[in-house]
C-alpha cells in the first residue's frame, strides 16, 4: 500500500455537533486503478479532486457501482466496522453484473482499514452518529465507444454521519413507476438505479410524501423496496419482507433485521408482499407498522401510506410496542459495542496498523 498523509488536515476545524452529512469529507481517500488487465497498488492519499474528462466512459455509459457502510466509535474510543465482508461480496456482485473487473478482498479490506484508521478522529462519538463510508467502482477510460471499458478506478471516500429521518415519514405506494425490471440491474448497487428513482420521488414529494414504496414492474401488485431502503411490514405480530431477486437489493441491514427478529422469537415471512394484503390489513386494523431499513438511515418508520388517492394512516406505537424500534436498538447496540455480538458482526479496526509517510 502506498500511503501519503495529508499536509493540510482539516480535522481541527471539524465540529462533530455541527456538520452536514454527505457534504463533509474526511482528510483522506483510497484510490486503486485498473489498467492492462490488472489492479494496481492501493493508494491512501489526501481527499480531493481527481482529473477526468467528460469523455470518461463511466459518465457516458454508466459502468459505475458503489457500496454504503459505516464505522462506529464506542464509549472507549474503539472503532468498529459492521459486517464488512458482506459489502465486499456485494460490490463484486454489482461489478460482475456491470462487466467491471472484480476487486480482491485484500484491496477492499486493506484500503478500508487503512482509511478508517488514519481518519478515526473524524468518527463522531455519540447517539446516532457514525462515519458513512462509500466504496465505489467506475470506468475511467477516455473513449466515446459503447463497449466495456478497459480502465477503472476503485475508490473509498467517507463522511461523518448523524441521524436523519428521525421523525416518521409518509410514503406513496407506486402504481406506475418501478425501481427495477426483471433481468435488469436492480440487485446491483448501480449508480443508474438511483438516477432513475429521482424523478418519481420528486413527483411523490410534490404530492406531500417523503418517499416511495416501489412495486413490481409488471403488475404493480407487490412491494419491492422503499426509496433506497428494503421494506418491512408487520401484520399482527408477524413481519413480512419481500424475498430478494434480480430486482431487489440484498441489503446488509435487511439481513441483520431478519436475524435479530428471529433471535427475539418474532415470526418472519420472506416472500412476495401483496399491496392488496397490506391495504386490507390497514383497513381491518391488523397492520401494525411499516418501515424501511438501510445503512444510512438504519430504520425509517412510516406514519402513513398513500395509494391511489387515499391517505392511509398507520398506528403510532411506542418504542416498547414497535418491532422496528426494538430491532433498531438491538442492531445499534451491537454496532456501537453496547451489547454482546452473538453473530460475530463487529469488526475491530486496530490502531496504527499502517506506517504513514509525510
Amino acid at each position: 500500500m502506498i500511503i501519503q498523509k495529508s499536509t493540510n488536515p482539516r480535522i481541527s476545524t471539524f465540529d462533530p455537533n455541527n456538520f452536514a452529512f454527505g457534504n463533509t469529507f474526511i482528510d483522506h481517500m483510497i484510490i486503486c486503478e485498473y489498467e492492462n488487465g490488472k489492479w494496481g497498488d492501493v493508494q491512501l492519499v489526501p481527499y480531493g479532486p481527481i482529473g477526468f474528462t467528460p469523455a470518461m466512459m463511466g459518465v457516458n455509459y454508466g459502468q459505475a457501482c458503489f457500496e454504503g457502510m459505516k464505522a462506529y466509535k464506542d464509549k472507549d474510543g474503539q472503532v468498529f466496522l459492521f459486517r464488512p465482508e458482506k459489502n465486499f461480496q456485494r460490490i463484486n456482485k454489482s461489478a460482475k453484473r456491470l462487466a467491471i473487473p472484480e476487486i480482491s478482498e485484500e484491496i477492499f479490506m486493506e484500503g478500508l482499514k487503512a482509511l478508517v484508521d488514519i481518519d478515526r478522529d473524524w468518527i463522531p462519538q455519540g447517539e446516532g452518529t457514525s462515519l458513512y463510508i462509500r466504496p465505489l467502482l467506475f470506468a475511467t477510460e477516455e473513449a466515446l465507444k459503447a463497449r466495456i471499458s478497459e480502465k477503472y478506478m476503485f475508490a473509498i471516500v467517507a463522511t461523518p454521519a448523524k441521524s436523519y429521518y428521525t421523525a416518521p415519514v409518509s410514503v406513496k405506494i407506486s402504481d406506475h413507476y418501478s425501481r427495477a425490471a426483471s433481468g435488469g440491474v436492480g440487485a446491483a448497487k448501480a449508480a443508474g438505479n438511483y438516477a432513475a428513482s429521482f424523478y418519481p420521488t420528486q413527483l411523490a414529494i410534490e404530492e406531500g410524501y417523503e418517499q416511495i414504496i416501489w412495486t413490481d414492474d409488471c403488475s404493480h401488485e407487490y412491494f419491492e423496496e422503499s426509496g433506497t431502503m428494503n421494506v418491512f411490514v408487520r401484520i399482527n405480530d408477524t413481519i413480512y419482507t419481500p424475498k430478494t431477486s434480480d430486482k431487489i437489493l440484498d441489503g446488509v441491514t435487511r439481513d441483520s433485521f431478519i436475524q435479530l427478529a428471529k433471535k427475539r422469537g418474532i415470526e418472519v415471512v420472506i416472500d412476495d408482499v401483496k399491496v392488496s394484503d397490506v391495504i386490507e390489513a390497514q383497513k381491518n386494523g391488523t397492520l401494525k407498522e411499516v418501515w424501511g431499513v438501510g445503512t444510512a438511515v438504519v430504520t425509517s418508520i412510516f406514519e402513513a401510506l398513500g395509494y391511489q388517492g387515499e391517505h392511509l394512516t398507520l398506528p403510532k406505537l411506542s418504542d416498547e410496542e414497535s418491532f422496528a424500534a426494538q430491532l433498531k436498538a438491538d442492531l445499534v447496540n451491537i454496532q456501537t459495542n453496547k451489547s454482546e455480538d452473538p453473530f460475530g458482526w463487529r469488526y475491530l479496526v486496530e490502531e496504527n496498523v499502517y506506517s504513514v509517510s509525510d
